[in-house]
């Protein structure tokens, strides 16, 4: 028999699900306390929960038979996932359930900013008549801009083309391909900023994507602009958003999520007019709360009839004397795909990893994930892991292509990743372990044999091959007050030109950076973070 735990109301139509599958056991403990949780997991083999109940390391301690642990919705932050890691306990959500619900919501938006139908509404409450002053327009023939091309801006993409509107697309990893067999442009942010009627924003909060909305970019935006974030709060910066709006430069807005949640009674934006503010309904429909009780109901019932994982957030179960020998190359992996991700010459349309070695003894197949994983640390948020890496980068229109070398090589174990990116240029990275550590080291870049350690911050220089460049550096970096920890130069005789890696303890600033690519014998000079 077997018992299946649902701590959290999920719709009822995927509880009912499970309780008609023969040899389950379903066990309804709603709002119960942590204790009576321990109290019950003594020999469940899957919880389900929303986001009320915390699945604790200590619930699964209490839990020798749990197999997995599903969440009727996207965040899993209720749920202990490094604890489930460990316990080979596999966690899994449902991220496509909400789709098409944010998607609508989205547009619910766009409408009411071509038609002030919220104000309309207010008037009428108010018991006047004003059809002077509240005129619209059409979405017909408008350009809509879309910042994020994965599920949900996908789907906006979709509804733009039925109104008849002209679709513009930012998204750096999306490939030609894929935005054709969508029917849309891809093109540049600037050029959305510039050309766009309408600009909706569907990107993950990230380091590099807080913010990206701000006064700068407001200046870049047709006067009379209008703007839509059902996203992330914090990827307009809310400040910007209100001068812009209170000035004209954006003619309306409609917002469902915020830099802090819920939103302050006193928040300046509650008092704009032309800004539509929804409270983080993305996911609230009746449908997409059914679409996430039925669709896990239906993954956990497949894992533990030893089918399929769907959507699981931390590692897969790996054969423990196979994960102790693949270990090292896990972080090499990770720090490689990292490395040519950064350093690519642009839009990636292939990957392509080689294993030489003792490698091809074991299945290499969650190295190639920790590549990918590496890959995307930077671009797709927090919520990557070794199961949906290959979906995301998929997902991006790349393709992932894995080879084992029979050919001799340089090192007893090499890794090899190759960047294929428009037009045919590439970035080719090389990596080992070495010493009774088993320490990750890159030991080739595009050509060059070099070799450091892939962590920190790092400054990839190339140069032209003359004389006091190494000067030059130190002196800039000096001024901005950045040491340099390590550095490994190269140099080949078919070029003019040098390639040198320097660890450094700090990040440079704009300044010094700039000072560093202006000078006319540096060729090209990036800065690259290794977690």
């Amino acid at each position: 028999m077997i018992k299946i735990l649902v701590a959290d109301k999920i719709a009822p139509s995927g509880v009912a699900f499970l309780k008609q599958q023969p040899g389950v056991e379903v066990i309804e403990a709603y709002g119960s306390s942590p204790e009576k949780i321990i109290s019950l997991v003594g020999d469940v083999s899957a919880i389900l929960v929303r986001s009320e109940t915390k699945i604790t390391r200590e619930i699964m301690t209490a839990a020798p038979k749990l197999i997995c642990v599903g969440r009727a919705g996207v965040g899993v932050d209720n749920i202990d996932v490094e604890a489930a890691t460990e316990r080979g306990v596999i966690v899994m959500n449902t991220p496509s359930g909400n789709t098409i619900a944010t998607a609508e919501l989205t547009f619910t938006h766009l409408l009411c900013c071509a038609r002030p139908v919220p104000a309309a509404a207010a008037s009428m409450r108010e018991g006047k008549w004003d059809r002077k002053n509240l005129s619209g327009t059409e979405l017909h023939g408008k350009t809509l801009g879309i910042l994020g091309l994965g599920r949900i801006g996908s789907e906006v993409a979709k509804r733009a083309l039925a109104f008849g509107m002209k679709v513009l697309a930012y998204d750096p990893y999306l490939t030609e391909a894929r935005a054709k067999s969508l029917g849309i442009t891809v093109t540049t942010q600037d050029d959305i900023f510039a050309n766009a009627d309408y600009i909706t924003v569907h990107m993950p909060l990230t380091g590099q994507t807080e913010n990206m909305i701000d006064t700068a970019a407001f200046e870049k935006m047709k006067h009379g602009v209008h703007i839509v974030n059902v996203a992330r709060g914090g990827l307009v910066n809310e400040a910007a958003l209100a001068a812009a709006l209170q000035s004209g430069k954006v003619a309306s807005a409609g917002f469902d999520v915020f830099t802090s949640e819920p939103l302050a009674a006193d928040s300046p934006l509650r008092a704009i007019p032309n800004l539509t503010l929804t409270p983080h309904l993305g996911a609230s429909t009746t449908e997409a709360q059914e679409n996430v009780g039925v669709e896990i109901a239906g993954a956990v019932l497949q894992v533990l009839n030893g089918g399929a994982i769907c959507n699981a957030v931390n590692m897969p179960s790996i054969d423990p004397h196979a994960l102790q020998q693949l270990r090292p190359f896990l972080s090499l992996g990770e720090k490689l795909g990292t490395l040519v991700q950064q350093l690519a010459p642009g839009r990636v349309e292939k990957i392509r990893i080689t294993f030489w070695g003792t490698l091809a003894e074991f299945d290499t197949l969650p190295v190639s994930r920790a590549i990918q994983r590496g890959y995307l640390r930077h671009i797709s948020g927090e919520h990557v892991n070794d199961v949906n890496a290959p979906h995301l980068i998929k997902r991006l229109g790349i393709e992932a292509q894995v080879t084992q070398s029979n050919s001799e090589a340089d090192y007893k174990d090499l890794i090899q990743v190759e960047a294929v990116c428009e037009g045919g240029k590439t970035c080719t990275i090389s990596g080992t372990v070495i010493g009774k550590n088993h320490s990750p080291r890159i030991v080739s870049l595009n050509e060059h044999d070099l070799e450091f350690i892939p962590e920190g911050t790092l400054l990839v220089l190339e140069n032209k091959d003359e004389p006091g460049i190494v000067g030059i550096l130190g002196t800039i970096l000096g001024q901005a007050r950045v040491n340099i920890a390590n550095m490994a130069l190269s140099r080949t005789a078919s070029t003019t030109s040098a390639l040198a890696v320097y660890q450094l303890d700090s990040t440079p600033s704009e300044d010094a950076m700039s000072q560093v690519r202006h000078n006319p014998a540096i060729i090209s000079a990036r800065i690259v973070q290794i977690m």
